[in-house]
C-alpha cells in the first residue's frame, strides 16, 4: 500500500484525467455540454467513492470481502450518478 498522502494525490490525479475526458469533448462537439456544477457533482462523486474504496482496501482483509463490498460501492455510484443523469428511479434529485 502507497503511504496515504501520495495515495491522495494519486486518486486527486484520476479523478482530475476523468474529469478532463468530458471536458475536452466540450471543445470538440454540442452533445457534451457540462455546466461548472456537473463537474463539481462528478468530482465529489468520483473522489468520494474512491476514498470510500480505499478505506475499505485498507481495512477488509479477505480479497473476497474487498472485492464484494468494492463492486456494492461501484453499484451505487452508477446507480446514483444515472439517477442525476436522466432520473431512472424518478426522485427528487433527478436529473432531465
Amino acid at each position: 500500500m502507497l503511504p496515504k498522502s501520495k495515495t491522495i494525490f494519486l486518486l486527486l490525479s484520476i479523478v482530475f484525467l476523468l474529469l478532463l475526458i468530458p471536458f475536452i469533448a466540450m471543445q470538440f462537439t454540442n452533445e457534451v455540454n457540462w455546466s461548472l456544477m456537473d463537474f463539481v457533482m462528478a468530482g465529489m462523486l468520483l473522489l468520494g467513492t474512491s476514498l470510500v474504496i480505499e478505506f475499505v482496501l485498507r481495512k477488509v482483509k479477505s480479497t473476497k470481502h474487498r472485492l464484494l463490498i468494492s463492486g456494492i460501492i461501484l453499484l451505487l455510484l452508477f446507480l446514483l450518478w444515472a439517477e442525476l443523469a436522466v432520473g431512472i428511479f424518478g426522485s427528487p434529485i433527478a436529473g432531465n
